[in-house]
């Protein structure tokens, strides 16, 4: 009968795990698929690069945002801190140099293509 309080406790954790599983695999598809219509080579190629053009912009201020949330989410439930601070990371860097201008050179060796 002392196992019956645990059973609530630990179905918890086993959907906090799944919902976290869930998350990282649907922020790595969408950021798969944005390299590939970018024409990036690869995902970690696009999420270093500057934002290039308006839609690459837009881009990495909703994935900065999507992390904020999900740092934000992460106080009610940490392990989405952790999670949400990779899209937080990314995003912010790529809002950063798109506002100082970085990425707008036609140098291709600058470029990471």
């Amino acid at each position: 009968m002392k196992i019956m309080p645990f059973l609530p406790v630990s179905g918890f954790l086993v959907g906090l795990v799944l919902a976290a599983s869930v998350t990282i695999a649907l922020l790595f598809r969408s950021w798969l698929r944005k390299a590939r219509e970018a024409g990036y080579p690869s995902m970690t190629v696009y999420l270093r690069a500057a934002p290039q053009t308006d839609k690459e912009k837009r881009d990495a201020a909703d994935l900065a945002l999507k992390g904020l949330v999900l740092c934000l989410l992460g106080l009610l439930f940490p392990p989405l801190l952790l999670i949400g601070l990779i899209p937080f990371f990314y995003g912010t860097r790529k809002v950063i140099y798109a506002s100082m201008g970085l990425g707008l050179a036609d140098d291709p060796d600058q470029q990471g293509r």
